[in-house]
């Protein structure tokens, strides 16, 4: 089976390779500050899923220099994507906002702007924004989905209904920028079934591209808690890798594959351990996608 990976999108779009720099922009989350809920959704770790994400303290361009001098020995390329990766990057005072996304894509090393988000925190203000850091440089969003059955997303605290989701992409779609859709597969009481019905949710919402994440079960989370006390099992290799093909079979050819998997920071990871040896994951799954 062929992929349209994001290499290729990247090539196909930029004519170069590009790196992908993890930014924060000091925000947090409507689900954590008791706008919509407390705590967070349960999987996700102090950091808001920016464990790699560079310092909020320091201002965008301190980040961007940071972040390429951390990773000069393992990549030459000349352009980078400025990817707001930390919590939500769309709540929070607008003007400050604004003021960050633009800093990055301003910058001539820049050659994209990447905002991760969820899809209950675009409001007017937020989407002309958007709009004029487009005018700039191109703009992705990712929105994190996770799971379309509504059972699974009111276990895991995500605090936000399929109708925003909806309506957001509609909006996003209408400023014509690249939406990215994150799923995770191996969420509690989640049968394959239900998995491949949020993977085709997804593809016909109208994304642009797709994340598929293995569930990670991370230190200080409530899901370590349900985890520890036997409430439900991780997947296998052998079971992820088999989800993961009927979820990949249900993609139309031109949405883009961001990620076929992920690897949570080793010295948080609780669970599945098979999972930290990324380099033999990513073969694995490449050699077995291939065969499809």
């Amino acid at each position: 089976m062929k992929l349209y990976t994001t290499n290729d999108y990247i090539r196909d779009t930029f004519g170069e390779k590009l790196y992908k720099i993890s930014l924060n922009a000091g925000t947090t989350c409507p689900n954590r500050d008791g706008t919509v809920g407390i705590g967070g959704c349960i999987f996700c770790s102090a950091s808001g899923s920016g464990d790699f994400s560079e310092n909020a303290e320091l201002d965008i361009n301190s980040q961007i220099e940071r972040a390429k001098m951390r990773i000069a020995g393992k990549c030459r390329c000349k352009r980078f994507i400025a990817y707001f990766q930390s919590f939500t990057n769309t709540y929070g005072d607008p003007e400050t906002l604004r003021r960050k996304f633009l800093a990055a894509a301003k910058r001539d090393d820049i050659a994209a702007v990447s905002i991760a988000s969820r899809p209950d925190c675009f409001g007017p203000e937020i989407l002309e924004i958007i709009n004029e850091v487009k005018t700039i440089k191109p703009v992705w969003i990712e929105l994190g989905l996770q799971t379309s059955n509504d059972r699974t997303a009111k276990l895991i605290n995500r605090c936000y209904t399929l109708d925003e989701y909806d309506k957001t992409m509609n909006n996003l779609k209408r400023l014509d920028v690249h939406v990215v859709v994150h799923m995770i597969i191996g969420l509690p009481g989640e049968t394959k079934q239900d998995m491949i019905s949020t993977v085709r949710y997804i593809a016909d919402s109208g994304a642009d591209g797709i994340k598929l994440q293995l569930l990670h079960v991370l230190k200080n989370t409530v899901l370590e808690k349900m985890y520890i006390n036997g409430e439900f099992d991780v997947l296998t290799f052998e079971e992820y890798a088999d989800i993961l093909c009927d979820c990949l079979m249900e993609l139309p050819p031109d949405m883009v594959v961001h990620r076929f998997t992920g690897d949570g920071p080793k010295k948080i990871l609780v669970a599945p351990m098979w999972s930290a040896d990324k380099k033999m994951v990513l073969n694995r799954l490449n050699r077995i996608v291939s065969d499809l």
